[in-house]
């Protein structure tokens, strides 16, 4: 009985104080919630990786020889990625894509890790961007922002991800990127050096860049047949501002065997937040935390 009187008095003070200000006690408990921003992720695995066939041959067999689908220190390369994206709950929906030659076996392959993960696999193109724009023709109409992400960087942090989502709400069209330290040489074809190039300014791009739905859309449907080296390019040339968001060295694409031996010793430099476990079916083993 105390309780509700003194429950009444509170709501009747407050009612008095903003009175003036036009705001009534019921405004207090209906407030909208604010509406959160969604994302779709793109994981783009469909590559040749004509570079990394030796070393891909040792791990995978008679598989494609392909990097994203390496074991790196216990799951696949794309699966490490894959992950972090897949356990963000404003993450609405997950694609990959994947060279049409490789469906069959990618999804025999890691059946179990399939079964676990929503995500919607889609046959990729000639090209990085035509493996990508056939990705984004599935995005839902829904969806407020679209994340693409290079598979074979595994070396990401649900932290990293958050700050690029909060950035991509502010500008709309963001990239990770990090400061150009190395001294830069111009050479030509016979590898003598032409020049020093002036690094003042300069930033290696990385993966996720994040864009609003729409302006990507926009930005796909201008390209024609040109082949842009990432996403960011196709939106510069809409000239809509990109806006970098400095990264981190260790989220280092891999390209290389020595790339991937470099992952193999950093995997377990990144941080481990706690309550997020891998998406894996064995319930016997002890779960691993996401990097």
């Amino acid at each position: 009985m105390l309780e509700s009187v003194s429950l009444y008095y509170w709501m009747t003070i407050y009612s008095l104080l903003n009175f003036r200000n036009g705001q009534s006690v019921g405004g207090i408990f209906n407030r909208e919630e604010k509406t959160v921003a969604t994302f779709a992720v793109i994981l783009a695995a469909a590559g040749k990786s004509t570079r990394f066939q030796a070393k891909g041959a040792q791990v995978l067999g008679a598989g494609p020889q392909k990097k994203p689908f390496m074991d790196l220190k216990g799951r696949a390369v794309w699966l490490r990625s894959a992950e972090i994206f897949a356990n963000r709950d404003d993450v609405k929906q997950l694609i990959i894509s994947i060279a049409a030659e490789d469906i069959d076996w990618f999804k025999q392959k890691f059946r179990p890790n399939l079964a676990f993960l929503e995500i919607e696999i889609v046959a990729g193109g000639q090209e990085r961007a035509d493996s990508v724009q056939k990705a984004l023709a599935r995005v839902k109409a829904d969806i407020d922002y679209v994340a693409i992400h290079d598979a074979a960087r595994p070396l990401i942090t649900d932290k990293w991800v958050g700050e690029l989502f909060a950035a991509a709400e502010q500008s709309d069209a963001v990239i990770p990127a990090v400061r150009i330290s190395s001294t830069l040489k111009r050479a030509g074809k016979d590898r003598r050096i032409l020049e020093t190039v002036d690094r003042t300014d300069l930033w290696a791009a990385q993966t996720p860049q994040v864009f609003k739905r729409q302006l990507l859309l926009d930005a796909y449907a201008q390209r024609g047949d040109f082949q842009p080296t990432d996403e960011a390019q196709l939106i510069e040339n809409l000239g809509h501002p990109v806006t970098i968001v400095e990264g981190s060295p260790l989220n280092q694409k891999i390209t290389t065997a020595a790339d991937f031996r470099m992952a193999e010793a950093l995997v377990n430099a990144l941080p481990k937040p706690k309550g997020i476990q891998a998406l894996h079916p064995f319930a016997d083993e002890e779960p691993r935390g996401i990097f």
